[in-house]
């Protein structure tokens, strides 16, 4: 289902986490749960990963996880603002230790002049630290740019670890 260089990834960062016995959620929108999906590819995955949430939609962002309505007017759903809110908010309604979030357009609709498709905002968080963020652009259709997202947030929680 993923390619054995994500699984690799996902191998050694949930080896990582597993050595400093901290836990990880994910809170995803445009990759719908893929990232979460290639972690718990990896048998014994559940000792790592605590949860992970859906937010697709912009109703689901403030729901689940608190982002206010008035951040996703204000900077648009697919922002920095609003990765670091999913990423604060994902630690606060979870018992993990560091969460990773993303929320991007995947295309192959959804693109403005300002926020062209595959460009996609990553956020994590570690408990007790501030969250931050990360902008990426990726090129390709829409599944090589939620297959990148995933890469670049496997990468963001070894970063955080």
């Amino acid at each position: 289902m993923f390619p054995a260089r994500l699984i690799t990834k996902a191998e050694d960062l949930l080896d990582a986490y597993r050595r400093a016995g901290l836990t990880i959620a994910t809170a995803e929108s445009c990759t719908g749960g893929l990232i979460a999906g290639c972690l718990t590819e990896i048998p014994g995955a559940s000792d790592v990963v605590e949860r992970g949430f859906l937010t697709y939609s912009n109703e689901a962002k403030h729901d689940l996880l608190g982002v206010p309505m008035a951040l996703i007017r204000a900077h648009g759903a697919v922002s920095a603002e609003v990765a670091e809110a999913m990423a604060a908010g994902a630690i606060e309604r979870s018992a993990a230790d560091a969460v990773v979030s993303a929320t991007g357009i995947a295309g192959p609709g959804g693109a403005t002049a300002d926020k062209p498709v595959g460009l996609v905002y990553l956020g994590a968080a570690r408990r007790g630290l501030a969250p931050l963020h990360q902008r990426q652009v990726f090129a390709g259709d829409r599944g090589a740019v939620r297959l990148a997202a995933v890469e670049a947030a496997l990468d963001l929680l070894r970063r955080v670890l």
